[in-house]
């Protein structure tokens, strides 16, 4: 069993150490500010399954979101009592709310993905890699070197990462992704 296979594993069944350990890091992770870089990825295989790579030029953030349902604006007047709900269901998912905040915080960087990493009752975190798209070594290397062209500007505020085409119905076949045709 590789290296990854084992951290994926230890990830899916975690002993009693690890949720130990787990509840440690929750800790302090609450403390933290709500978008912190950190130096290296939580989870490595996601990390390395999603592109990331250990040269300069990525950048993985720790991004937290609150969970549970959206707020509706205040009302003025005019609407009947059944329409007066502060409810309102959450209409993109977590992961994209991160995405859209963390490159919203580091505008020179593009969204390349991202992975969940903690939950506890109130916040949601994950972890977020973006692409320095001015760094010569995402530029130089053919790979990666499409971030910095125009078009793919603002990829997470536009719903093109995995999590926002998964939020719109497009990853999963039969759901806008591919029309069928019946006869």
């Amino acid at each position: 069993m590789g290296v990854y296979k084992h951290l994926r594993t230890q990830w899916k069944k975690p002993s009693a150490e690890v949720k130990a350990l787990w509840r440690q890091r929750l800790i302090s992770w609450r403390k933290q500010p709500v978008s912190l870089r950190v130096q290296r990825p939580t989870r490595l295989d996601r990390a390395r399954a999603l592109g990331y790579k250990a040269k300069p030029g990525f950048v993985i953030v720790r991004q937290r979101a609150n969970r549970g349902g959206h707020s509706r604006p205040s009302y003025l007047g005019g609407k009947r009592s059944k329409r007066m709900s502060k409810k309102l269901p959450l209409r993109v998912n977590y992961q994209r709310i991160c995405e859209e905040r963390a490159n919203k915080n580091h505008k020179n960087c593009e969204v390349l993905g991202s992975y969940y990493v903690a939950r506890d009752g109130k916040n949601i975190w994950y972890e977020v890699i973006l692409l320095d798209r001015s760094h010569p070594a995402v530029t130089k290397d053919p790979r990666f070197k499409w971030v910095a062209s125009p078009a793919n500007r603002a990829r997470a505020a536009r719903g093109l990462t995995s999590a926002g085409r998964k939020g719109r119905g497009l990853r999963a076949k039969g759901k806008g992704g591919e029309k069928r045709l019946r006869r």
